[in-house]
């Protein structure tokens, strides 16, 4: 058996969920040039992985980096985020959560 999830194929900023499971949610995000997520903490265990472009993010009180096509990044939960889209036209960006953040408010 299987399921199939779609996600948007645009060019105009985008944050949608495309999975919302306990076992894991799957988000998708398209961000322009200069566009931040708001600042937040992980609310599970999470990997962004860079799709197109470029991400920077400042975890905690770290430096700012940058990270570029290809990469994969692992945020621990309950790790402050500022997430944002400095240097290109346009970046996509899929998170995974796993488990899902519903599990962490069920402890």
């Amino acid at each position: 058996m299987s399921k199939l999830f779609n996600y948007s194929l645009t060019d105009k900023k985008t944050i949608e969920v495309i999975v919302n499971e306990d076992v894991v949610m799957i988000n998708h995000m398209i961000l322009p040039k200069g566009d931040c997520l708001p600042v937040h903490k992980a609310n599970s265990n999470v990997y962004m992985i860079v799709a197109d472009g470029e991400i920077t993010l400042e975890l905690n009180d770290s430096d700012p980096v940058t990270y570029k096509k290809g990469s994969i990044i692992n945020i621990e939960y309950d790790t402050l985020m500022n997430v944002c889209n400095s240097t290109c036209e346009r970046t996509e960006l899929f998170v995974v959560k796993a488990p899902g953040p519903a599990k962490y408010i069920a402890v």
